[in-house]
């Protein structure tokens, strides 16, 4: 007989529910050799725009320098290079993102024990004011905790760190060479990342100065795209598990990685006699 899956387009599946309705060929499928669409920087749409935030300390001095005394003019540069998702938590959720990258620190200064999001500034956002486990417990939804920290090893609610393949790279065609040469050393046992997100240097940044983060990004999406689109997830010696991207829902960035699982289903139809 002919496994229904086989007819299945996993790139039409609902995409705020779209785990849910996976072919139930893939319900015994271990995550971590699953593809997940995932988001790189996620609170960057909150970023604080009224210059009350500091530049986080992990910054150059330079452009923390720069940013003290010539705040006028740094400030939209950093907000344009900073900002790599301009939809909402939920609504990246509601778009099928299952993995979300957050910095979290507290605030330089700040008299307060709250937690912000950041990237070249903090968010408006307190870490509280967002999605907690006992919201998701209470509501019957799961969720993992990675933390990338010796002190996770001390909170069994915390999942030990989740690798993050970061190519440090701002054009598509050397991200797609070090990932290929990544790919040929094995992936990692468990779950793992591979950030398909381009890094500007300041050198890109002055060749255009009158582009953002999203110029680039958007630019790069056609050849990142069909890289993935030749990707195979599973537990191979070059298969991808989550892939995560920059303004996720500006593109089919979403549905492209969801598709790779059709993959395994390939793996798991039983042929007619």
């Amino acid at each position: 007989m002919t496994s229904e899956v086989s007819q299945v387009s996993l790139s039409e599946l609902p995409m705020d529910n779209w785990m849910a309705h996976l072919p139930s060929a893939l319900w015994e499928t271990p995550l971590c050799y699953m593809a997940i669409p995932g988001s790189h920087n996620a609170m960057t749409y909150c970023l604080d725009r009224n210059d009350r935030s500091p530049v986080d300390p992990t910054q150059p001095d330079m452009l923390q320098k720069l940013d003290k005394y010539m705040k006028p003019i740094i400030r939209p540069f950093v907000y344009k290079w900073a900002i790599a998702q301009e939809s909402s938590i939920r609504e990246q959720l509601d778009s099928g993102v299952r993995y979300c990258d957050l910095r979290i620190a507290h605030r330089p200064n700040d008299s307060s024990n709250d937690l912000y999001f950041y990237h070249g500034v903090y968010t408006t956002i307190t870490v509280e004011e967002c999605v907690t486990l006992r919201k998701l417990w209470s509501q019957s939804h799961q969720v993992i905790v990675s933390y990338e920290h010796n002190i996770a090893n001390c909170h069994r609610e915390l999942w030990f760190h989740i690798p993050y393949w970061w190519a440090n790279k701002c054009k598509a065609e050397a991200l797609i060479e070090e990932f290929e040469r990544r790919k040929q050393n094995g992936r990692p046992g468990g779950f793992f990342v591979t950030g398909i997100n381009l890094t500007e240097d300041l050198k890109y940044i002055c060749s255009h100065p009158t582009e953002s983060l999203k110029d680039m990004v958007m630019s790069a999406y056609p050849t990142l795209l069909s890289w993935v689109k030749q990707q195979k997830p599973g537990s191979n010696i070059g298969s991808l598990n989550i892939i995560a991207g920059d303004f996720v829902t500006e593109s089919r960035f979403i549905p492209t990685v969801i598709a790779l699982n059709e993959n395994l289903l390939k793996r798991t139809i039983i042929p007619e006699p």
